[in-house]
């Protein structure tokens, strides 16, 4: 299995297609994700298939139409996404469709949309998460401190079978996904997940994705996973904006920001479990730097983002 897809090699048959990774391109039975852009006032028709999606703008607004597969001339439900300028900018709000549904994604002005999905056995109704509704968690501390935004997990979102999301940015020179986690079917886990990493890394201005910064993805395996039989992984990369790195197992982290340029990844989970769950196990070696957390200071750039727009204590620089 290929884990790591640079920026363009992902993308898909219609035009507009940035990123595509199906279960069967990803060598894998659950987990998924579709980035799309879209050119303004050009409709895009999208069919989930076997797989429930979240609707998310990545920057740019759009209309949402939905409709059941076996009808599509029957509308369900229409929304009006707000969006955001970035991801660095503000959290946005959201749509959630079941499978067998046809979407239908029109921008004004122009957007790019991820599409994160799972595979399902029940079609749900369509659903709309408002921004102010979305909560952000700090986690961390010190130069470990990061934002969490949790639209699509368990307890916020609980509308979905299988589909798992959320959203980190991560300050310039920060780590994130530490201590190092895994999600198998190695002890002592309880939780299998496949796991998507999209990476966006904005540039000297810190709102605006660019090719020029750059961070960090480690994903490794340990004994547990050779007796369990699962194929030794030892993958430590650089990553750069619109980036894909797979996870189907192993221990994964840290992710981390280069200094100067603010790093945000879309983590996609799903699983075989009837419940959908994050839970994960640290790697023993790292777990105890959890408590050493309680005593130190968080970055006061965390919170990046809220509803509102920009939060943190950072300066928005104009692009040299």
């Amino acid at each position: 299995m290929r884990l790591v897809h640079p920026r363009g090699s992902l993308t898909g048959p219609e035009d507009g297609d940035l990123v595509r990774v199906t279960p069967q391109e990803a060598g894998w039975t659950h987990t998924g994700l579709r980035v799309v852009a879209l050119q303004p006032g050009v409709e895009r028709s999208v069919r989930t298939s076997d797989a429930e999606v979240f609707v998310l703008p990545l920057s740019g607004g759009l209309r949402v139409r939905v409709a059941a597969e076996a009808a599509p001339g029957e509308r369900e439900a229409t929304y009006d996404l707000v969006g955001r300028d970035s991801v660095f900018t503000r959290v946005t709000d959201f749509a959630y469709a079941g499978r067998d549904s046809v979407l239908t994604l029109l921008s004004v002005d122009g957007a790019e949309v991820a599409l994160p999905s799972a595979v399902c056995e029940r079609r749900r109704p369509p659903a709309y998460g408002p921004a102010e509704d979305v909560p952000v968690e700090v986690r961390g501390a010190g130069g470990a401190t990061r934002q969490v935004t949790g639209f699509g997990i368990p307890g916020a979102w609980d509308h979905g079978e299988k589909l798992v999301a959320c959203e980190l940015l991560t300050p310039p020179g920060n780590w994130s996904s530490y201590p190092p986690h895994k999600h198998d079917v190695t002890a002592p886990c309880e939780v299998v997940n496949e796991e998507i990493y999209y990476y966006r890394i904005a540039g000297p201005d810190q709102v605006t994705p660019s090719a020029q910064g750059f961070g960090l993805h480690r994903t490794y395996t340990t004994t547990e996973h050779d007796k369990a039989g699962l194929e030794p992984i030892d993958l430590d990369v650089e990553v750069r904006d619109g980036d894909v790195v797979l996870v189907p197992h192993g221990y994964h982290g840290p992710c981390v920001a280069a200094p100067g340029y603010p790093m945000y990844y879309l983590n996609v989970l799903a699983g075989p479990g009837a419940d959908r769950s994050m839970a994960f196990c640290d790697d023993p070696d790292h777990g105890w730097v959890r408590g050493t957390w309680d005593g130190e200071t968080r970055d006061p750039r965390v919170p990046v983002t809220g509803a509102a727009g920009i939060v943190g204590e950072r300066t928005v620089r104009s692009n040299p």
